[in-house]
């Protein structure tokens, strides 16, 4: 682990909010994207070091143009300028500054998600500065490899998106379930059919379920050999509800790109019916926020496995995030059609034998192409 080196104010920083067409929807239990959206931030200090930022912003549809506006007119204003030593020194002080302001706003998502934008920005710049990838300023495993598997799986076509993504190099993969009783396991069936000696299937049900459909439902599921479900319970249910699913059954349960506060994931942490903790960094406390999430699961013996489900901004950070904590979690990759993903992280990471390898570049190692983002902008401010 480096340290970082001390940091100059910022003087500028650009958002960007972006929009790209595809001919498929991607499917949930909860909703619809009819496109992929994505939220970017770039700051630069006053010493001419830069660093990339990218917000959550999937839902509800409308929901990527207001967090580009709240970042510009709200979050970067009294960040610029501003002293700092570390990432989350400078988001602690602009959380502070604009506390009331989230307290009369009642918005609470939105703005978390714009100022973990800015930590990652801010972690970006920092390892750039110090001329070292950003796993090396994060942690001490500084695994370069990890395994990752393909996410967002869903029918029609289960059994050909799992042989498409086994191609491109995946060995482990996850199906959306919460659909019904049928179709689930008509889903689970037609991935497990197909997976190869070695390979393995996880489920997600994305909060589907009350706790008396799970505890019907997740019984049928023992014959199948899967590394966890995902969300069988929606996330703000009480830890009773969790612990009385994790002890009827021998799956490991998965949660955590819902949770939004270090309380509520010590409190997981420590109940530990989850097993599988699933931060994101782009929702909820930047890289800064879900590093002490990370550390913590694993000092409890649990899993960390990032969640992530956007741009490719978003997708390096969390994988410089799991290779600086290491651990045996796996990363999330989007099996999805978005042209978000590569062209805002060039040059993309390759795949190898079903594990994502990073570049030695300092910080994230990757940069958005300008060109594509001019040409899907539907928002940009400049502020300074």
């Amino acid at each position: 682990m480096r340290d970082i080196l001390p940091a100059a104010p910022l003087r500028s920083a650009e958002v960007f909010v972006l929009r790209a067409p595809v001919d498929e929807p991607v499917r949930t239990s909860f909703g619809i994207m009819r496109d992929r959206p994505a939220v970017l931030l770039r700051v630069e200090d006053e010493d001419g070091f830069w660093g990339w930022g990218e917000a959550w912003c999937n839902f509800p549809s409308c929901g990527a143009e207001h967090r580009g506006r709240l970042l510009a007119e709200t979050v970067l204003p009294p960040a610029l300028g501003a002293a700092w030593h570390e990432p989350g020194q400078l988001v602690r002080h602009v959380a502070c500054k604009l506390h009331i302001l989230r307290l009369q706003a009642d918005e609470p998502g939105p703005m978390d998600q714009a100022l973990a934008c800015l930590d990652i920005a801010l972690w970006d710049l920092a390892a750039r500065r110090a001329g070292a990838p950003l796993h090396e300023l994060l942690g001490d495993a500084a695994m370069s490899a990890m395994p990752a598997y393909a996410s967002g799986i869903n029918h029609p076509g289960v059994a050909e998106t799992v042989n498409r993504m086994r191609k491109a190099g995946y060995r482990a993969f996850k199906v959306k379930i919460g659909f019904g009783r049928e179709q689930d396991e008509a889903n689970i069936r037609a991935a497990l059919d197909t997976l190869l000696p070695g390979e393995r299937l996880a489920v997600d049900a994305n909060q589907a379920w009350t706790l008396e459909q799970a505890l019907e439902i997740l019984p049928r599921l023992r014959e199948y050999p899967l590394l966890w479900v995902e969300e069988p319970l929606a996330c703000d249910r009480p830890a009773e509800e969790w612990a009385s699913l994790a002890a009827s059954g021998s799956f490991s349960l998965a949660a955590g790109e819902n949770m939004r506060s270090i309380a509520t994931f010590e409190a997981a942490i420590a109940a530990a019916a989850i097993r599988v903790i699933q931060p994101d960094v782009c929702k909820w406390g930047g890289l800064t926020g879900c590093l002490r999430v990370a550390r913590a699961a694993l000092a409890a013996g649990l899993h960390y496995c990032p969640h992530y489900l956007g741009g490719g901004i978003g997708l390096l950070a969390s994988a410089h995030l799991l290779a600086a904590v290491g651990g045996d979690g796996l990363l999330e990759v989007d099996c999805n059609p978005n042209p978000l993903r590569e062209l805002l992280a060039e040059p993309f990471p390759r795949l190898e034998g079903g594990r994502f390898i990073l570049s030695h570049e300092p910080g994230l190692g990757v940069a958005p192409d300008m060109d594509a983002v001019e040409a899907m902008l539907t928002f940009h401010a400049r502020c300074r």
